[in-house]
């Protein structure tokens, strides 16, 4: 069964920089699009954004121009890099692989100082 792992995450001061990465157990991680989303306590979870197995990107309007999405095939993961974080991207950010059934990654804590 597919099982999906994030890394990376942690503190960072207003401004800074941070690569999420979400890697599958296998190569059929490959062919399916993955989905990122971030949640606060006491909210619901909101879509970043996402990308196809062909690599094609589509971010909300909150993050466009900051966030952007990759892929390595030969790595089975897929990268968020978030650039001139905001103290409001604070978050608990997840994963999700878009396939047959959903699997999510155990999400990652992404916290930005002002």
């Amino acid at each position: 069964q597919m099982q999906v792992v994030q890394s990376g995450g942690g503190l960072v001061q207003a401004g800074g920089s941070l690569k999420l990465s979400c890697a599958g157990s296998g190569p059929m991680f490959n062919y399916f699009g993955v989905d990122w989303y971030r949640q606060v306590p006491g909210k619901q979870r909101e879509l970043v954004g996402g990308i196809t197995t062909g690599g094609r990107t589509n971010v909300v309007d909150a993050v466009k121009g900051r966030f952007t999405m990759s892929r390595d095939n030969a790595r089975n993961t897929v990268y968020l890099q978030m650039s001139g974080l905001k103290p409001e991207d604070t978050a608990m950010y997840y994963c999700v692989l878009r396939a047959s059934s959903d699997y999510w990654g155990q999400g990652t804590q992404v916290t930005v100082s002002s």
